[in-house]
């Protein structure tokens, strides 16, 4: 297909392909003149997790572009190819060092995740913008005198070990590494939103339930 039939078919205009292009996040078309080339359906599934990384995602160009070399890195598993996408995303707050309330909660975390035998991000640790960032939640709910013992957070933990296993129940319903890259980009950022949301409506529901008179 042509520039126009590619920009027709993705829903990006040509004027952002072309600067994908220059950017070396779309692959260049076959040269069939010297003005014109044809692009094909790979192209297509490219488009498609560029605008996940770039317009979901809110990645920086150069960040974006990193995740696609991992992308089509095979000598790097599938793990650590969409690691590298999950940890490109915009993390929260990153915990203050010199807070007392920092190392208290490092420890909780620690034993959170030591509980629910979570032995990767045990391994990963601080390297893990996840990680930090729980760590950053739990100073703030220590500083404020609210329940993060270990009990009340193996709620929760549990609760999200159910959510992992159908995301990645999702995600394997793709068939190729950048599809999966692609769906995990995705899903993170657009389910986020929607948990938050189911969250909140049942805590309302709840509440009628318990205190409505």
């Amino acid at each position: 297909m042509r520039l126009a039939e590619l920009s027709e078919r993705s829903g990006v205009p040509t004027a952002t392909i072309k600067y994908y292009l220059r950017e070396r996040l779309l692959p260049p078309g076959e040269r069939i003149t010297a003005t014109q080339a044809e692009y094909g359906e790979e192209h297509l599934r490219r488009l498609r997790l560029v605008r996940s990384l770039i317009q979901v995602g809110r990645m920086p160009v150069a960040t974006a572009r990193e995740v696609l070399a991992a992308a089509e890195d095979e000598s790097l598993s599938q793990n650590a190819r969409m690691g590298a996408a999950v940890w490109a995303l915009p993390q929260g707050p990153e915990p203050d060092e010199d807070d007392p309330h920092a190392a208290r909660a490092r420890e909780q975390v620690d034993a959170v995740l030591g509980r629910m035998g979570w032995s990767h991000g045990q391994e990963l640790g601080d390297t893990s913008p996840a990680y930090r960032m729980l760590v950053a939640a739990i100073a703030s709910l220590d500083r404020l005198g609210y329940p993060h013992d270990t009990e009340h957070l193996l709620v929760h933990a549990r609760l999200a070990g159910e959510l992992a296993v159908a995301d990645l129940d999702l995600v394997e319903t793709y068939d190729t590494p950048p599809e999966r890259i692609e769906a995990v980009v995705a899903l993170t950022v657009l389910y986020e939103p929607v948990l938050l949301s189911l969250r909140r409506l049942a805590q309302t529901e709840e509440s009628g339930r318990r205190f409505e008179e």
